[in-house]
C-alpha cells in the first residue's frame, strides 16, 4: 500500500497516520498536542495538511494513511491555516521566555520564526491565571497552557489522575485535584510532555548560578547514571551516546570544585540492599515481598496511596542520598573539609528527586546532605547560557577516591536495573559463599499476559526458590496489588522505562528514544571492567567507613511515614498572576 507526500511516494502499514508515515520519512509537518505515548487528540491543529481532491483541510495526527491518497503539507492553503491556529495558541501563551530552560530548544519559537510570527505582538488571553507549586519538585502555570492536554494524559497513564479539567471554551483550566484522596508524587512526567513550559520543574539553576560565584563555598557536583546517556540530546548528539567524560569536563567548566558520579553511590545502595535481602530471607517473620525504594516518587505513591505497604520498602537510601553522605563525610575528611562548607548539587534525571532531598529523615544535623537538585534540562540550560557545547568538550575523569561505579550501577538509569544490580551481588554473597568473582546470573524475565509494564522471574537463593517482579510505570501497578503474596522482591519505577525516562529529561521522549538509552547503559556496563557492587573496592572501603560508628551508620537507611493525613491542597502552593 501506497500513497503521495508532496508527490512523493510512500508506503505504509495499515494503522499508520499521515503524521507517523511523514515522520519516518523525515517529512517535517509541525505539531504540538501530539505524542506518540498517548492517544491522539487533535485539539492544536498545527499538523493540518490537504487531501488533493477533497477540498478541505485534516488532522496528520488523526487521519489515517490510505492507498492513492494524495496529500500535501506546504500548500498556500496549509500555511495560512497553520498560521492562524498558531497565533492563537501563542495568544493563550504568556511569554517568559527569559528565564524558561526551554528557551534555547522551544517549539513555539521554532514555529513561530518558520510561519514569520511576532508573537510579542500577542497579549495574554489568561490574565490572573495561577501558578501551582506542588511540593520543591513541579509546577503548572495556567498563563503559560496552550491546553494541549499531555500533562492531563500523563498524570492518567500515571494512575494518578491528580491533573483535571475545569470549566470549558476559553475558560477551560487544568488544576490539581481537591480530592483528598488524589495528590502529586512528583514523578514530572506531566514536565517532559508538555510541549509550552507550562508544567515544567521548579528552577534550582538560579541558584546554583549564584551559588557557584561563592568563593567561601566548596561547590561539587554529582551526576546519576542516565544523565550521560541523555544530556547529549541536547547539543545534538544521539540518544544513548556515553557523555560521562564530557560530562564531567562541562560541570567543571561551569565552576564546580570537583564532581562526582552517582554511580558510587548506587554501589553503596546495592550493597545495603542486598544485606537486607539476605537478613529477610533468613528471617521466618519477614515482610514480603520487600520492594526497592530509590525512585522517591514510588516512594511518595506508597506513602500516600497505600501507606499499609510502608513495611515492604526497603530501608535502604537511594543513592544520590548515598552518595551525598559519603561526600559530605568521607570525601571532606580525607581532603580536610569543613562539610559546612560543601555545597552540593546533583545532577538528576528526576523532579522528584527535588522532593526527596527535603524530606527530613534524609537530613544529616538538621541540615540537607543534598542542598540543590537540577534536572537534565536545567543542567543544559545553564551550559548553553554560558555557550558551552557539551560535545566538543575533551573527557575528564571523576574525583577520587570515589570512582565511576560498576556496570551494575550503570543500569540503575533503566528500569530492572536496581534488581539486578542486587542479585548480582546476593547470587555471589550467598551461592558463592561471598567469592569475589562473580558468577553472572542470566535471569530470564517473562511478560506477564495481559499486564504491560510488568515482568517476572524466579531465580534460586541459599537454596530458596524466590520469585521477583519489575514494575515500569507507576499506571503499571494497581494491576499488580492482588498478586503481591506472589512474590519476594519487587523493584517500581515511577517512569516508564526507568530514570532514562525521568521527568527531568530532555523534552523530546518516546519508545525510540528511551530504547537507545537503555541500550546505552547497558553498553557501558558490558565495558566495566567491575560488573557487580561488590568488586567496587573503593566503595567497600567508603561503605566500612560510614558502618564504623553509629553517627554515619544512620545514613545508609531512611524510614518512611503515612501522608495520607494531610490535605493535598496544602501541598500546594498557589501564586495569584498579577
Amino acid at each position: 500500500m501506497a500513497f503521495k507526500i508532496n508527490n512523493r511516494s510512500l508506503s505504509f502499514k495499515p494503522g499508520q497516520t499521515i503524521l507517523d508515515v511523514a515522520r519516518q520519512n523525515n517529512i517535517s509537518i509541525p505539531s504540538l498536542c501530539y505524542h506518540p505515548d498517548f492517544e491522539v487528540k487533535a485539539n492544536c491543529r498545527l499538523c493540518v495538511v490537504e487531501i488533493k481532491g477533497s477540498g478541505k483541510l485534516v488532522t496528520a495526527c488523526s487521519t489515517p494513511a490510505q492507498d492513492g491518497l494524495s496529500v500535501f503539507t506546504e500548500s498556500e492553503r496549509v500555511k495560512k491555516a497553520r498560521k492562524l491556529n498558531l497565533e492563537l495558541i501563542i495568544d493563550e501563551h504568556t511569554k517568559k521566555c527569559g528565564d524558561c530552560t526551554s528557551a534555547f530548544n522551544c517549539e513555539l519559537l521554532k514555529f513561530s520564526r518558520d510561519y514569520q510570527i511576532d508573537a510579542d505582538r500577542f497579549v495574554s488571553r489568561k490574565p490572573g491565571r495561577q501558578t501551582y507549586k506542588f511540593g520543591r519538585a513541579v509546577e503548572l502555570d495556567s498563563s503559560q497552557c496552550i491546553d494541549c492536554r499531555n500533562c492531563v494524559d500523563a498524570c492518567q497513564a500515571q494512575g494518578i489522575g491528580y491533573l483535571e479539567i475545569v470549566k470549558s471554551g476559553h475558560h477551560q483550566e487544568i488544576v490539581p485535584s481537591r480530592s483528598k484522596n488524589k495528590t502529586c508524587v512528583y514523578c514530572g512526567q506531566c514536565t517532559v510532555h508538555c510541549p509550552a513550559a507550562s508544567a515544567q520543574e521548579i528552577a534550582d539553576w538560579p541558584a546554583v548560578e549564584k551559588i557557584l560565584q561563592d568563593k567561601k563555598k566548596i561547590v561539587v557536583a554529582q551526576f546519576a547514571p542516565s544523565v550521560r546517556v541523555s544530556i547529549g540530546e541536547e547539543f545534538g548528539l544521539a540518544p544513548g551516546v556515553n557523555c560521562e567524560g564530557q560530562t564531567i569536563s562541562a560541570l567543571k567548566a561551569l565552576g564546580f570544585k570537583a564532581v562526582f558520579d552517582t554511580n558510587f553511590g548506587a554501589d553503596l545502595t546495592t550493597m545495603v540492599e542486598v544485606d537486607e535481602l539476605i537478613k529477610r530471607l533468613s528471617d521466618q517473620k519477614a515482610v514480603w515481598p520487600m520492594f526497592t525504594s530509590c525512585c522517591p516518587a514510588w516512594v511518595a505513591y506508597v506513602e500516600f496511596y497505600h501507606p499499609e505497604l510502608i513495611p515492604n520498602l526497603t530501608s535502604a537510601r537511594s543513592p544520590q542520598l548515598h552518595l551525598a553522605a559519603l561526600i559530605k563525610t568521607y570525601w571532606a575528611q580525607r581532603r580536610g573539609l569543613n562539610p559546612k562548607n560543601i555545597v552540593l548539587v546533583s545532577i538528576m534525571p528526576c523532579t522528584a528527586k527535588k522532593q526527596e532531598i527535603t524530606r527530613p529523615q534524609l537530613k544529616a544535623n538538621g541540615r540537607q546532605l543534598v542542598d540543590y537538585v537540577l534536572t537534565v534540562r536545567e543542567f543544559a540550560y545553564l551550559l548553553k547560557r554560558k555557550q558551552i557545547d557539551l560535545s566538543k568538550l575533551p573527557i575528564a575523569g571523576i574525583d577520587s577516591p570515589l570512582n565511576q561505579g560498576s556496570g551494575a550501577a550503570a543500569i540503575y538509569g533503566a528500569t530492572g536495573g536496581v534488581m539486578e544490580s542486587a542479585l548480582r551481588t546476593a547470587a555471589v554473597k550467598l551461592n558463592t559463599k561471598g567469592r569475589s568473582k562473580l558468577k553472572m546470573t542470566n535471569l530470564k524475565f517473562k511478560e506477564v499476559n495481559g499486564l504491560t509494564g510488568f515482568k517476572e522471574a524466579s531465580l534460586e537463593l541459599a537454596g530458596k526458590k524466590i520469585h521477583i517482579g519489575i514494575v515500569d510505570g507507576l499506571g503499571n501497578f494497581a494491576a499488580l496489588l492482588p498478586k503481591l503474596a506472589k512474590y519476594h522482591y519487587i523493584e517500581v519505577m515511577a517512569c516508564p522505562g526507568g530514570c532514562l525516562g525521568g521527568g527531568g529529561q530532555p523534552l523530546v521522549i518516546n519508545d525510540k528514544i528511551r530504547a537507545a538509552r537503555r541500550q546505552g547503559l547497558s553498553a557501558i556496563d558490558q565495558k566495566r571492567p567491575q560488573r557487580s557492587a561488590h568488586e567496587n573496592q573503593a566503595m567497600l572501603a567508603a561503605y566500612d567507613y560510614l558502618r564504623s560508628k553509629a553517627s554515619t551508620r544512620k545514613l545508609l537507611h531512611t524510614q518512611f511515614n503515612p501522608s495520607r493525613a494531610l490535605v493535598p491542597q496544602k501541598l500546594v502552593k498557589k501564586i495569584k498572576k498579577n
